[in-house]
């Protein structure tokens, strides 16, 4: 039987700075990793603020043309899909307008800068008819996926506890400039919505839903130049350090930090998950493994943590890439991501509950939401439980 043609899309991005290179990347690299792809995706127009720049781009990675309005990519019909990198200010306008055009859409973390705008998106894309997903690229790492698999099987008993950590040094220093992560009303938080709100998407894919936060934040640099060298400064109304607890509706109990003054860390995202069996560590410093104890017989003197080097082919995404043995990096799980969504619009997989969409995004803001608030306040918050499709 002759194989089914794939489908043909033609891609829109905006953004060609930052991690934006990820998922451009990823366009590139799909079509010859998972081969043949359900999804042809043809690289239509890429938008950015600078004509240079995003020209540059364009002429890089081989769009058709650059824009600098967004609405270009919104008003091509020959666009079917709108990756979103804008920063977070940039999610609602052009992902509600693109959903209203029949695009579907790949958004990255925050979905919005708060739990109401993120609803919004959420809702007016779901009312559209289009498939929607956040870049939560992390479910996508092989020992993440492994994890999962692992503690859905019972492998670790019940899950007691769940530990997280996402830092970096990229704050420390105060002659930093300013940019509009720093801006509430650009960003609408700091680290809490750059770095803890992937370590919360990991607690719910791998643990379940908060149903309860604590917390506390600070500001260490009031201040920051407004570019690098200059005398001038403006105000950082956002936070650069974050400290937290949750606690899950089944019973489990977790903890959070997040920062960006933690010298010497450079992209330190780590998870602890201790169940009445067992216990998996991982940190994406190392992201080609997983540490995993699970008591052996009281005989063996050499029991303890085992690495396992998540490789092989009977592991998530084993032999799509390279022989056991041969690591990833960073960059793969957005392939990862992006093959699945192209599965997704072929419609041989949902997208979620092995990738996050924008009720998970929607989900994940209100937990950063309460995090806030907890830390603000001082006090417990608790959070309502939201149930898929509603």
């Amino acid at each position: 039987m002759a194989a089914r043609s794939p489908l043909t899309i033609g891609v829109g991005v905006l953004g060609y700075a930052g991690v934006a290179r990820a998922h451009l990347n990823a366009l590139k690299k799909l079509p010859y990793i998972f081969w043949p792809s359900p999804v042809d995706f043809r690289l239509v127009g890429i938008a950015g603020r600078l004509a240079e720049s995003v020209g540059a781009a364009a002429r890089r990675y081989g769009f058709a043309y650059a824009a600098t309005d967004w609405r270009r990519l919104v008003d091509d019909r020959n666009i079917g899909l709108l990756i979103n990198c804008a920063p977070n200010d940039g999610h609602a306008a052009p992902c509600l307008a693109a959903a209203g055009a029949g695009k579907h859409l790949l958004c990255e973390k925050p979905l919005g800068r708060d739990a109401g705008e993120a609803k919004r998106i959420w809702q007016g894309s779901q009312e559209a008819g289009v498939l929607h997903q956040v870049g939560f690229n992390y479910r996508f790492i092989p020992a993440v996926r492994l994890a999962r698999e692992m503690v859905q099987a019972g492998d670790l008993g019940n899950v007691l506890q769940f530990r997280a950590r996402y830092t970096d040094d990229s704050l420390v220093d105060p002659s930093t400039p300013h940019t509009w992560r720093q801006s509430k009303r650009a960003a609408g938080s700091g680290v809490v919505g750059d770095l803890a709100s992937h370590a919360l998407d990991l607690a719910r894919f791998l643990v379940g839903e908060p149903a309860g936060v604590v917390g506390m934040s600070r500001i260490v640099h009031p201040r920051r130049p407004v570019s690098p060298g200059a005398r001038q400064t403006r105000r950082v109304d956002v936070e650069d350090l974050f400290v937290g607890a949750l606690e899950f509706a089944n019973g489990a109990m977790g903890t959070l930090e997040a920062s960006g003054c933690a010298p010497g860390r450079k992209n330190f995202l780590t998870f602890e998950v201790n169940g009445t069996r067992g216990t998996l560590l991982f940190n994406l410093e190392r992201l080609n493994e997983l540490e995993v104890y699970r008591p052996a017989p009281r005989s063996r003197r050499d029991r303890g943590f085992v690495t396992v080097l998540v490789t092989e082919r009977d592991h998530p995404y084993g032999g799509t890439w390279w022989p056991p043995g041969h690591i990833l990096g960073w960059e793969h799980p957005f392939v990862h991501q992006l093959h699945h969504l192209a599965r997704a619009i072929a419609g041989e997989v949902p997208v979620p509950p092995l990738a996050a969409d924008f009720q998970d995004g929607y989900r994940n803001a209100v937990l950063c939401d309460a995090l806030l608030e907890a830390a603000r306040t001082g006090r417990r918050v608790r959070v309502q439980h939201v149930t898929r499709n509603t």
